[in-house]
């Protein structure tokens, strides 16, 4: 990724939260709360959305952009 800023390209460790899918379903659901259970799925949500520029000189504070930040497991 590069800064906007300063346009230097460098390398930066994105991390995610993955959320899993519970095994099953609580007691007491309704219809409704099955038809959603089925639905649903693992997913990791990306946790770092703005990243700092690493050119000592800028250190501006930028916004992830070209890459998702929910992905499906």
């Amino acid at each position: 990724m590069s800064c906007p800023h300063c346009g230097q390209p460098g390398e930066y460790q994105v991390s995610w939260i993955v959320r899993r899918k519970k095994t099953q379903l609580p007691r007491g659901a309704d219809e409704r709360d099955r038809a959603r259970f089925a639905k649903a799925q693992s997913y990791m949500v990306r946790r770092d959305d703005p990243m700092a520029c690493k050119n000592i000189r800028c250190r501006k504070r930028f916004d992830v952009v070209g890459l998702q930040s929910v992905a499906f497991l």
